[in-house]
């Protein structure tokens, strides 16, 4: 079985973990945490990431520069925005980024 990893973004640590930990509870599934825009980059052009979560804590502007630079050197890899609301919506969230 092949695990997905995801990258979620945001800047609150506790609300981070949980979403890494609600993410880890699936088999096929696995979350790397990035704090900043240039954390996330990093790890995007350095693994192999299926879907990028952007949380709380991040401006548009840094969503913007996130977009525009995994439209040049990652253009096929997903980035949805996590509304919060539980683990309902967060996994309806990774399953329409992923197509799925």
């Amino acid at each position: 079985m092949q695990v997905l990893e995801i990258v979620v973004i945001g800047t609150n640590e506790p609300i981070m973990q949980t979403i890494a930990r609600l993410i880890d509870q699936k088999e096929e599934w696995k979350a790397k945490l990035a704090y900043s825009v240039a954390e996330a980059l990093n790890i995007c052009l350095q693994e192999s990431i299926k879907l990028v979560l952007i949380g709380a804590g991040i401006t548009e502007e840094e969503i913007d520069r996130l977009k525009l630079e995994l439209a040049e050197k990652r253009p096929q890899l997903p980035i949805m925005k996590h509304y919060g609301g539980g683990s309902g919506l967060l996994f309806a969230e990774i399953y329409q980024g992923l197509g799925s």
